[in-house]
């Protein structure tokens, strides 16, 4: 079992930046893939960005070079493992609830999702 809390999600003017962080609790040693998913109101939740086996790095088209996401090695621990994503340039398209996933051991796991809100 993975457990996942995110925080970090506020209203930011366009062109601003936020970070979001998600830390992941419980069975650290089977996680196989971290990422971020994001859903818009009257939208279908969409990858945002995922690390697979701590190396291989995807983000979604409409976000590249504006949003990067990382593990803090530093702060991982045996029951804990954090990944944050570092949004830049934001724009009003990019409000939507942002939810952090894991793929561990082929099941999913979510966290209950927090709010980014960006104002033209």
């Amino acid at each position: 079992q993975v457990q996942l809390v995110e925080s970090g999600g506020d209203l930011v003017q366009a062109g601003g930046s936020l970070r979001l962080s998600c830390a992941a609790f419980g069975s650290i040693f089977s996680i196989d893939d971290q990422g971020w998913y994001r859903q818009a109101p009257g939208k279908q939740r969409e990858l945002v960005a995922r690390i697979t086996s701590g190396v291989s790095v995807e983000y979604a088209d409409s976000v590249k070079g504006r949003f990067t996401i990382s593990s803090d090695n530093e702060k991982t621990t045996a029951a804990k493992k954090i990944v944050y994503l570092q949004m830049n340039s934001l724009k009003p398209e990019d409000t939507a609830v942002y939810y952090c996933s894991a793929l561990a051991s082929g099941a999913s796991f979510w966290g209950q999702g927090t709010q980014v809100t960006v104002s033209s």
